[in-house]
């Protein structure tokens, strides 16, 4: 594991994205040139942090991860191509692990935590994609086979195309995206009843082309459309879900996007918005203007391989899960 002095966020203002990516590649260079075994933090804000897996299939390497999530405690739930959910603690250190029944046909590509009331009634909500359902499971591994949503592949309510993300409001209703045959979200009732469903397959707004990852915030649910380039977001406060407003289109500049995969919120009401294409993080303010960009394509320490997720922890610390490279990158975001 290997610590980095260079590339930290820039802002979008200053750097061309060939300065970005010249700018990244000398960073990891001079990183690998001191790099010692084990996981060596580096010291100063906004940098990468910390580097951590490999590829392998024992326990704390990873095939491929496709999903990521946190929980209240900063343990970090990851799945991979395998279909094993490891969880680690916020350093790397592996803690537990488990399989999902089947994964012949595919395995997940989305994983939320929904909190309840006490931190004992938290679950883990799995979005297994090509058996058409979300799993749950208590937090140590346990499946709940009761709450479980889908498993019919179909276009009627509470079946399923491809399930990409599964989350929950405040209320316990789900939310559940799929692609393929249905780019819709369906809601579902604590109690698994189907309440209603919206979008479809389209570019314009409203419709959805892989709806890949979904985020709840208050009474807004954030949508990482990801075929279609862009954001879009929804007030749910109400019974019918009401269309607030969409971010961004395809392309390489500052609020441009190419497929973004998943998102996280942040305190300050902005997002990070972390792209499969492009291969790096953007990070937005609360109304969509573009502030930063982290990470370049490539293999080095701060560069990205076909990224699909990322978390941010309790101390405002970025986790990344560089897919193709088979690690997690932790970065340090500036305030």
């Amino acid at each position: 594991m290997r610590h980095l002095r260079q590339p930290v966020m820039q802002p979008t203002t200053s750097l061309t994205r060939r300065a970005m990516l010249k700018r990244a590649g000398l960073g990891a260079a001079a990183a690998l040139a001191a790099t010692v075994p084990g996981c060596v933090p580096a010291s100063g804000h906004g940098q990468t942090e910390l580097v951590w897996g490999r590829r392998g299939q024992s326990s704390g390497r990873f095939l491929k991860p496709r999903a990521i999530t946190i929980d209240r405690n900063d343990q970090l739930y990851i799945v991979d191509t395998t279909g094993r959910i490891q969880v680690f603690d916020r350093d790397g250190n592996w803690l537990r692990q488990w399989k999902t029944p089947e994964t012949k046909n595919g395995r997940p590509t989305g994983l939320a935590i929904q909190h309840g009331r006490r931190p004992e009634d938290d679950l883990l909500l799995v979005a297994d994609t090509h058996y058409y359902r979300m799993l749950v499971y208590h937090l140590d591994g346990r499946r709940i086979e009761s709450k479980e949503i889908g498993g019919q592949p179909g276009r009627d309510p509470g079946q399923f195309a491809f399930v990409t993300d599964a989350v929950s409001d405040d209320d316990g209703c789900f939310y559940i995206g799929e692609y393929g045959d249905s780019d819709r979200i369906q809601k579902f009732d604590p109690d698994g009843n189907f309440m209603t469903q919206w979008g479809g397959t389209g570019r314009e707004t409203e419709k959805f082309v892989r709806p890949q990852s979904l985020v709840i915030a208050g009474d807004v649910l954030w949508i990482a459309d990801a075929c279609n380039h862009r954001i879009q977001r929804y007030d749910i406060s109400g019974p019918t879900p009401r269309w607030i407003d969409a971010w961004g289109q395809q392309g390489q500049q500052p609020g441009q996007f190419h497929y973004p995969y998943d998102l996280a919120l942040l305190a300050d009401g902005g997002v990070l918005v972390c792209e499969y294409g492009n291969q790096r993080i953007q990070r937005l303010a609360a109304d969509g203007t573009p502030q930063s960009i982290w990470g370049a394509p490539g293999f080095e320490v701060g560069q990205l391989y076909q990224p699909w997720g990322l978390v941010v922890d309790s101390e405002n610390r970025m986790h990344v899960l560089d897919s193709n490279n088979h690690r997690i990158q932790r970065t340090r975001l500036p305030a």
